[in-house]
């Protein structure tokens, strides 16, 4: 079924290509935009038309809402997709799309604002009898006020931005002359990050797991899960190897979790593809918040379920019911995606944009690549270090853990340093292997003596297998008759 005739896609990289998959299976014409450094990028050349809309800087380019209404109306798009990051919970941008008489793919605007305030999204998990952690229950005000409270949960604790996200704007707190500092430090970048310097204080879980229920709901209110993902390995708050099913999960915390989720969903007034954010430590589990877009691990969500969430989120979109009760929906196998971003894991993660000399994606039995880089592509230094998301399906964890090693193996990206040996080093480790994760797992130190040990490993791999990519007179002649193909054919 066509949902709509023209989908803009209001982002770049890898997910923009992602959206135009589904849309191009579903005979729906797209629309790319992109920013000046990205005039050669992958998902201009694949979408149907493609449109600049200003400089490098996102404020002036993919975070430019009018421009990228402009540009929809002139195109004749009906619908935008927004992807994740820049404008995907971005309420005003939703409300802007609304009153211009398109459809926004996603939530409605009201409750991306209504869940986009931590305090405000916490108030209301509680009042819906979903477990919150103890804290400030509303914005902090003084000192003395964190304080009292500090004391009462006893510490550590966390400070955080009410109106934050990617681990933006949080400090731990371990005494009183700490979160003082925390208060501090918070709200100025809280107000810098986000123009709303409300912060609260909750308390700091030491070594917990992060897990999260994936939902998708209709105009009607029906809503169902599709099951569960652990994404507890991060770096900085943020997400570098996600999995589902979670491998701790049993069939009783299951049942609570989701249904908490379908709870929060309700609650919310939830349309579309949602995520609920759980932690979880010493047997409990607490909503930490809700992401009102597509998640980057939604690959991991396709693979185990079989569903197509984006033709789902443009089916909703379109006024559809969802085709599908809670009951249709099971478990196939287990599945594990490895973010690859260009960073030195051995550098703070340092990001390392440049020009890719070599590049060779892997393969065969279980395995998908989300990309939207190629061979003699240059990386920008504008935005998020992410390049590709390299995912593996096996028919229970051990063989998804198997198929990921392999990947990884075949996997050759030379010019700039990547995560690629991080992940092969956390597949060869043994408390990965037993399930044994938590969100502080890449500060143990096995980690780092692993990964110093597979990474001259990984880098003489990778040139080995690179010999065969090296670019000759007939090599070049085939590069250039595929761009020119691509030119005249995905037009």
């Amino acid at each position: 079924m066509k949902y709509f005739d023209k989908i803009l896609i209001a982002n770049r990289g890898e997910i923009a290509i992602r959206v135009m998959r589904a849309c191009r299976e579903l005979g729906i014409d797209t629309v790319a935009i992109y920013s000046d450094p990205d005039r050669n990028a992958l998902h201009v050349k694949y979408a149907d038309e493609a449109f600049n809309v200003g400089e490098a800087h996102p404020s002036k380019s993919y975070l430019n809402k009018e421009r990228i209404c402009d540009v929809a109306r002139k195109t004749g798009a009906e619908a935008i997709h927004p992807g994740y990051g820049f404008l995907a919970e971005n309420a005003g941008f939703a409300k802007l799309v609304e009153d211009e008489g398109l459809t926004f793919i996603g939530p409605s605007w009201k409750t991306i604002e209504a869940l986009g305030s931590k305090i405000g999204s916490k108030r209301m998990m509680r009042e819906a009898g979903v477990p919150v952690l103890p804290g400030t229950p509303e914005g902090v005000t003084s000192v003395d006020a964190a304080k009292k409270v500090a004391a009462e949960i006893g510490y550590p604790v966390i400070v955080k931005a009410s109106a934050g996200g990617g681990g933006i704007g949080m400090h731990i707190a371990e005494n009183e002359e700490q979160l003082e500092e925390a208060i501090d430090k918070g709200m100025r970048i809280a107000q810098s990050a986000f123009g709303d310097p409300t912060i609260f204080v909750e308390k700091y879980l030491t070594k917990p797991r992060h897990i999260e229920i994936q939902v998708l709901a209709d105009a009607k209110g029906h809503t169902v899960h599709l099951y569960d993902r652990e994404c507890s390995i991060q770096r900085r708050h943020q997400k570098l190897l996600e999995e589902a099913p979670c491998p701790i999960m049993t069939p009783t915390l299951r049942e609570q979790m989701t249904a908490s989720a379908i709870a929060a969903a309700k609650a919310a007034n939830y349309k579309n593809a949602g995520t609920v954010e759980f932690l979880y430590a010493n047997g409990n589990y607490y909503f930490m918040e809700v992401n009102t877009r597509l998640q980057v691990e939604h690959t991991v969500t396709e693979f185990i379920t079989g569903i197509d969430m984006v033709k789902q989120q443009i089916a909703v979109a379109a006024g559809e019911d969802l085709a599908m009760d809670q009951e249709d929906i099971g478990i196939r196998g287990h599945a594990i995606e490895c973010r690859i971003n260009a960073e030195d894991p051995l550098n703070n993660f340092t990001a390392d944009p440049g020009k890719i000399v070599r590049y060779r994606s892997p393969g065969g039995p279980g395995i998908r690549v989300d990309s939207g880089i190629h061979m003699g592509y240059t990386i920008p230094a504008h935005y998020d270090s992410m390049i590709s998301k390299l995912c593996a399906l096996g028919s229970n964890r051990e063989e998804a853990i198997q198929r990921m090693r392999r990947a990884i193996y075949e996997y050759v990206i030379l010019g700039v340093k990547t995560t690629l040996p991080l992940h092969y080093a956390i597949m060869q480790n043994a408390h990965f292997i037993a399930g044994d994760t938590h969100t502080h797992f890449l500060q143990e130190e096995h980690i780092a003596t692993d990964l110093r040990r597979y990474l001259h490993d990984e880098e003489a791999r990778m040139q080995t297998l690179a010999a065969s990519l090296r670019q000759g007179k007939h090599v070049a002649a085939i590069g250039a008759a595929v761009e020119v193909y691509l030119r005249k054919n995905l037009k």
